[in-house]
């Protein structure tokens, strides 16, 4: 069978890295020719032919192979020395098709050492057609695991322009986007095009303004080796580039300073070692192959001197221990590459075929086969579909669908050192036995990164959101771009670039960086505290103040000022206000069931009671005044004290009322998580909100109507009238809880509770000074106008 050599570069540019095919090819021949157990009896021959880069010359030298002779007659054979029955060919893609054009033609089959393309895997269209390379499916998700794994997020792409770069970049594009990876822009590398011209490298350009600073490279090695004589112009310092294996040939082969690739990486298949064959490549000279003349070329241009009997005769003088080791930095062919191994098993592939159809042939009873075996092409088809083996290395090797659902790559760190040596340095490994058991190991302490950077470089469109921050994604951009907001009150985001803030629970709040919940502390309006202990310290005063006043008022009982209007009413007063004063602290410290349910009751209950008593002495004032005119009818109201029964009736419609409450929505307990961050407010709730508003709704009606009735009395005219100070007071109280009703709707938690309590206590001492303070005036400081004489003569009082 042939053996076609690469493609030589562009512009006559050799790829002497392809030369190392040749030698695996060579040493896989050796080996399988001593081997008593492969073959035995029977020497493998080949040829090799060179393919060009021009297609005009690829297919001339594959109808030369079919032919025989350097003569082109098609439809002839000029063999002399038998047929050849397999093709070892296919660097890349291209040519492979141009090969199976012709080769279909005869059923010739033909063995791809080169990238796996899922397009030359269509068996309607190439069934002569193997590719010892594994599908590389997984290599899509190796190369999103790695991008994952350094947290970068924005991405160029560069893909060949065929219809395996257009299927890499469909699925690759659709796997990054669900890990929530983006691509910057995408370039397409024609597969045709030799060198780019000055107007065709605007991309490169871009490169350099772009913000992503990572590059996937993934192509055909024509379209690859463009951008690597591109860019010897267009260095571009400071990228991450992340390829496929077969960008390491092109690597190899260039003689400038590719300083842009320093610090990639490159994908490549694991393999392991094919024990022999590094040190066959060491000891190899064109003395052993005299016949070779691309050896001997080799040799000369790069080691600068030729061995005797090589095809160049003998030129200059070479050391005794010259070898292919010391060849240029930029000529590797010590590392073996991944198609010179699978060129390894091809070989291996073939040698097996025929030794299983040849011990058929024998077992049918054709003993001569083992001697001279007749083969033709076509035969091998059923033999490779079925063929399995293990080569040397302990790596499997078969056609079948199997073999692609595993997937083991060797992640390897592209060096560049300044006397042009380049080295591949594996630092990780991915492995996907399924889509949903897949593996990355790397090793960051082995990594070189580009010289721009220091540290791991960051390829990010947009920076990451923090802890308390959520992404929102730009209008009319990738979702890799976005702007980070701020969390709102009560919610936070725990985690780096968080879609979504998560709102804490009611028992909890939000630290201030709205990074974290922070369990809410247990609080309320207690004594202990500067508000809880004013409110307190204020009514304990007003109570004193009001026990004092009552015994003013018993001390000096006979005196005209207090009997003047209806003592027993004062004390009732005075007794009702110490109380209103007294169950303000009801609302202050810790509440239960019990100082809820006593908090509005007695409230409601005792305001009752002082408003009723105003409004009786109200009435009394009046009813006085109309004792001094004729008539038995009122004489009988004020001597029967009906104004005293306005007292116990306003309070039994109260008691009613509160019964009501009582019976259908009570006050309870209640835990307020809303009304200041960081605090459970307890607090008691009023259960029914419409009881607790006709409750204050009565007391206003009745304050509303002592008003009235004290106003119209204000002018009567006599020494005993306190009509005028009653007006004032009902004045006082109403405009204290017609203010309280705006407070205490727009406050909340514990100044909610303040409000109401400020509120009956302001009430409750407007009641006492406006009614009170003025009599004591006159019995503590003017005595002397407290007694029927002074009261005669001064008439103001």
């Amino acid at each position: 069978w042939s053996h076609p050599l690469p493609d030589a570069a562009p512009l006559f540019r050799w790829l002497w890295k392809n030369y190392q095919y040749v030698l695996a090819f060579r040493f896989a021949i050796q080996e399988i020719n001593k081997d008593s157990q492969l073959l035995p009896n029977l020497t493998l021959g080949f040829k090799f032919f060179n393919a060009f880069a021009s297609e005009q010359y690829t297919l001339l030298s594959i109808v030369y192979w079919l032919i025989g002779i350097n003569v082109p007659f098609p439809n002839y054979t000029c063999h002399t020395q038998g047929r050849h029955v397999a093709v070892i060919a296919g660097t890349t893609s291209a040519l492979s098709v141009e090969f199976g054009t012709l080769l279909e033609l005869y059923k010739n089959p033909q063995l791809t050492y080169g990238p796996f393309d899922p397009m030359l895997n269509d068996k309607d269209q190439f069934p002569s057609l193997y590719q010892m390379a594994t599908s590389d499916s997984s290599l899509g998700h190796g190369m999103i695991y790695l991008l994952l794994h350094f947290g970068w997020t924005w991405v160029v792409l560069f893909v060949s322009d065929d219809m395996k770069g257009e299927q890499f970049l469909q699925y690759f594009e659709a796997e990054m986007l669900k890990k929530g990876i983006c691509v910057a822009f995408t370039v397409k590398l024609p597969v045709t095009k030799k060198l780019y011209g000055y107007g065709d490298l605007t991309f490169m350009s871009s490169i350099r303004v772009s913000s992503a600073n990572v590059h996937i490279l993934y192509g055909d090695v024509r379209g690859l080796i463009s951008v690597d004589i591109s860019v010897q112009s267009f260095v571009t310092i400071g990228k991450v580039w992340i390829m496929t294996s077969k960008w390491d040939l092109v690597m190899s082969e260039t003689n400038h300073m590719l300083h842009s690739l320093h610090g990639g990486f490159s994908f490549s298949p694991h393999r392991e070692e094919i024990p022999g064959l590094k040190h066959f490549v060491k000891m190899a000279n064109p003395s052993h192959y005299p016949e070779d003349f691309y050896f001997s070329k080799l040799w000369l241009f790069h080691l600068h001197c030729s061995l005797e009997g090589s095809f160049c005769g003998h030129i200059g003088s070479c050391p005794p221990n010259t070898s292919l080791q010391f060849l240029p930095g930029h000529i590797d062919l010590l590392t073996i590459s991944d198609s010179s191994y699978l060129v390894y098993n091809a070989v291996y592939t073939v040698a097996h075929v025929l030794h299983k159809m040849i011990l058929e042939k024998v077992e049918m009873g054709s003993p001569g086969e083992a001697i001279q075996p007749m083969i033709l092409p076509w035969q091998l088809h059923q033999f490779l579909r079925k063929i399995q083996f293990t080569n040397s290395a302990g790596d499997k090797v078969s056609f079948h669908e199997t073999r692609n659902h595993m997937a083991h790559y060797d992640i390897q760190n592209v060096v560049n050192f300044p006397s042009g040596l380049r080295l591949l340095i594996k630092i990780g490994e991915f492995s996907s036995k399924s889509p949903h058991e897949q593996s990355l190991l790397v090793n960051e302490e082995m990594i070189e990164w580009p010289v721009a950077f220091k540290v791991t470089p960051q390829s990010v469109c947009s920076q990451s959101c923090g802890p308390g921050f959520r992404k929102m994604s730009q209008e009319g951009r990738p979702i890799c771009c976005y702007t980070c907001v701020l969390c709102p009150e009560k919610e936070i985001a725990n985690q780096t670039d968080a879609k979504q803030c998560i709102p804490c629970e009611d028992h909890e709040y939000p630290n201030q960086d709205r990074s974290r919940c922070l369990p809410k502390l247990m609080t309320f309006l207690a004594f202990e505290e500067s508000l809880g202990m004013a409110l307190a310290c204020m009514a304990l005063c007003f109570s004193v103040l009001t026990a004092a006043v009552l015994w003013v008022f018993v001390k000096h009982q006979d005196t005209p000022i207090v009997k003047a209007n209806n003592r027993t009413l004062s004390y009732i007063l005075l007794i009702t206000l110490f109380l209103c004063f007294l169950c303000s602290l009801l609302f202050l410290g810790c509440p239960n069931t019990a100082t809820c349910l006593l908090q509005q009751i007695a409230f409601g209950l005792v305001f009752t009671v002082a408003v009723s008593t105003v409004l009786a002495k109200t009435i009394t004032v009046i009813l006085a005044f109309k004792v001094t005119k004729p008539g038995r009818t009122v004489r009988r109201l004020l001597i029967s004290g009906v104004s005293n029964s306005v007292i116990p009736i306003c309070f039994l419609l109260q008691l009613i009322l509160c019964s009501i409450w009582l019976g259908i929505s009570p006050p309870f307990i209640e835990l307020d998580t809303h009304s200041e961050p960081g605090h459970i407010i307890l607090v008691c709730n009023k259960g029914s909100v419409t009881a607790f508003y006709c409750v204050l709704g009565y007391l206003g009606s009745m304050a509303l109507a002592s008003f009235t009735v004290a106003f119209l009395a204000r002018n009567l005219p006599d020494t005993f009238n306190e009509a005028k100070f009653l007006t004032f007071s009902m004045l006082v109280f109403c405009s204290v809880w017609v203010t309280f009703l705006p407070g205490y709707h727009s406050t909340k938690g514990k100044v909610m509770v303040a409000v109401e309590v400020f509120s009956i206590l302001a009430s409750s001492a407007g009641l006492l000074g406006c009614i009170f303070v003025p009599k004591c005036y006159v019995i503590l400081i003017r005595p002397e106008m407290n007694s029927l004489k002074g009261l005669k003569n001064k008439s103001k009082f």
